[in-house]
């Protein structure tokens, strides 16, 4: 190891202690085993440019092992990104830059929110997917427009989460060569060696899902690292997975090696006798030699000078291809909003009964043609999810334009995957029955946290499932991800209403949309789709001004609450009814539009849900009402259930009576 790579090395090191020491929080031993790692791949072998951090072609670097956000900040503050030290000394603190694990669009230069342990390497597989559909739609004859690499490095705790199991076996089938994964292999955990629960060979787990396998013996030796990443990037047909070997905590004498070097600041003492054993030459916190300055942003000429000539090439490409202009800005720049909006034959649906798993299935088609970054697919279910798009090719490794993802029976991965392809500019969408959204939350809430815009094909809605049973009746879930914030949540009607709810999809840029669709045919409720884009509306008025009683209702009861409504006038009860389909959306109108639909004037108020009936309260109050589900449901057909349950007119129009 040359003397200024090993001061840079180290610096990483001392910035990464020093922050944890500062904040008295953090965790030291990823940075100080995984720091000569870092350091390699960022100077000798990754190309990205500081001073243009969204270059469409840089190379990609998820910190799977989101816990040693102090290496990433160390890494961005000694390349140029813009973290000053000012920035590393508030390191876990309030409004800094620098929070307890990597932020997407809060600190330049990070590539994915990070945290959850394998997380990273499920969405460096969705990134490594857009990358090679990226470069099979826009790249041309001695016009390599996309040709990136993504990296992820995580350590034990990643492989041992079945997340990672899950994308790398996908990503072993479709043989993204573009992946390159960076296990930290240091053998400790919270608990201890990982001998305790973690035995199994690695490297021949990884061969089995078609990776080509390096193993480095120290982790401290650059030359072996580059040599390794550079025998990666020359196999073109597989991706690569590289074991380095690694002492966590490395260069704490006291604590390297053990587990606690993980979580928890190495201590005054310790990093003195740290700075002894690395030989740095100041006891000042958070110094850096202003040689390693200079040395380590002399790397960064390389991604600079890289992204100059694309940028050369990309306006000679452009002269050539002008076409290719005009589907680079429907890829990434377009607003579809208005030109949506005014699209006639995308709003256009039929009065007969249909499920609204069939209605999406019609507006996917729809999309696809108007969306060229339209991409997605389903966990083995798209002929029942209705997720396929027709003509648009299968994507697999013999075919990377096609736009069908087969994720096979992945949720948690599947979930990753979209959030790496949104990541990189390309709009999934993921498809799974309802209650498989349990195995998906996780990655739907870092997309949440991300702001990223993943669409959820949930279908299979309710206890209208029939005849497969409580397994796979969702009672719970619509609550739950009701809770969830930073995501819609979108319970149509009708396929009027499930048109709204693909707009709504299709025109987010910054926040994920989840369709919940029906099984079963659903009856023409809402005269004109548009309606349901404000979460919620009159669907059916009463004559008065001020209505006796509202039913509120989603999805599937909407149409027996509109037949209870017919009851209930025959019985001197004027009611109105209201579909809402989205609370999130009706939550954020005006108190003008709220009070509007829901007068506050009128307490005798009764929802409608096939779901639990918690969170109905805020809209039913303390005089209203709940016809909902409170318990499992039951094996037998839907027609059956919805009578058992409740879900008549009939039972909808008395609990009206009872509360009035």
């Amino acid at each position: 190891m040359r003397e200024t790579d090993n001061k840079a090395v180290n610096a990483i090191r001392i910035l990464s202690a020093d922050m944890i020491q500062k904040a008295v929080s953090g965790h030291p031993g990823l940075p100080l085993g995984a720091a000569p790692a870092a350091f390699e791949l960022w100077a000798r072998h990754m190309l990205h440019n500081p001073s243009d951090p969204l270059w469409p072609n840089r190379d990609r670097f998820i910190l799977s092992g989101g816990h040693g956000s102090a290496m990433l900040y160390s890494l961005l503050h000694l390349f140029g990104y813009g973290l000053t030290v000012e920035d590393l000394k508030g390191f876990r603190q309030a409004g800094s830059l620098t929070p307890g694990h990597p932020e997407y669009g809060h600190t330049v230069g990070v590539e994915a929110t990070t945290g959850p342990l394998g997380a990273g390497m499920g969405m460096s597989v969705g990134m490594a997917i857009a990358e090679a559909h990226l470069a099979a739609v826009f790249n041309k004859p001695g016009f390599p427009v996309f040709d990136h690499y993504v990296f992820a490095l995580g350590g034990d705790g990643c492989m041992m989460e079945g997340i990672s199991s899950e994308a790398f076996s996908l990503a072993g089938t479709l043989g993204l060569s573009k992946l390159i994964i960076i296990y930290d292999s240091n053998r400790i955990s919270i608990e201890g060696s990982t001998d305790i629960a973690f035995t199994e060979d690695v490297m021949k787990r990884m061969e089995a899902f078609g990776f080509q396998t390096i193993d480095v013996p120290d982790g401290n030796d650059l030359a072996a690292i580059g040599a390794a990443i550079e025998e990666a990037k020359a196999d073109t047909m597989r991706p690569s997975f590289i074991r380095i070997h690694t002492v966590i905590g490395y260069g704490c004498p006291d604590k390297q090696g053990r587990a606690v070097a993980h979580g928890e600041p190495l201590g005054e003492e310790n990093i003195a006798a740290m700075r002894d054993f690395l030989g740095w030459e100041s006891k000042e916190a958070f110094y850096v030699p202003e040689e390693v300055y200079t040395y380590v942003r002399g790397f960064t000429v390389r991604g600079s000078g890289a992204e100059e000539k694309w940028q050369e090439m990309m306006e000679k490409y452009f002269e050539t291809y002008p076409a290719m202009r005009e589907l680079w800005d429907e890829f990434f720049t377009k607003d579809r909003t208005r030109e949506l909006l005014e699209d006639t034959a995308l709003w256009s649906v039929d009065d007969k009964p249909v499920a609204s798993r069939a209605s999406s299935g019609t507006m996917i088609a729809r999309m696809a043609d108007r969306i060229p970054s339209l991409i997605g697919g389903s966990a083995d279910l798209a002929p029942s999810n209705k997720t396929y798009m027709k003509d648009k090719g299968d994507f697999s490794r013999e075919n990377y334009l096609g736009r069908n993802l087969h994720f096979g029976v992945r949720e948690l991965a599947m979930g990753a995957i979209g959030n790496g392809m949104a990541l990189s500019g390309l709009r999934p969408y993921l498809g799974t029955f309802f209650v498989f959204s349990d195995y998906l939350k996780p990655m739907i809430r870092l997309a949440a946290i991300m702001k990223l815009p993943v669409t959820y094909v949930m279908t299979h809605d309710s206890i209208g499932v029939g005849e497969d049973g409580p397994t796979h009746q969702p009672i719970e879930q619509l609550a739950a991800m009701r809770a969830m914030p930073g995501i819609d949540v979108i319970r149509p009607a009708d396929a009027a209403e499930t048109a709204a709810a693909w707009y709504l999809a299709a025109t987010s840029n910054d926040h994920p949309v989840m369709l919940v669709l029906t099984r079963q045919n659903l009856p023409r409720v809402c005269s004109d789709g548009k309606k349901a884009l404000k979460g919620a509306y009159i669907v059916a008025d009463s004559s008065k001004v001020v209505p006796d009683a509202i039913i509120i209702a989603t999805g599937s009861e909407v149409a027996p609450s509109l037949e209870a409504r017919r009851l209930l006038r025959q019985r001197g009860i004027d009611a109105r009814v209201v579909s809402m389909p989205c609370t999130q959306i009706f939550d954020a109108q005006d108190a003008e539009y709220r009070e509007h639909v829901l007068p506050s004037e009128v307490r005798a108020r009764v929802a409608v849900e096939a779901l639990s009936t918690f969170g109905w309260e805020k809209y039913v109050g303390l005089d209203g009402a709940v016809v909902g589900m409170t318990g499992f449901g039951a094996s037998a057909p839907a027609g059956t259930l919805f009578e058992k349950y409740g879900f008549t007119a009939e039972h909808i129009a008395r609990t009206v009576e009872d509360i009035m």
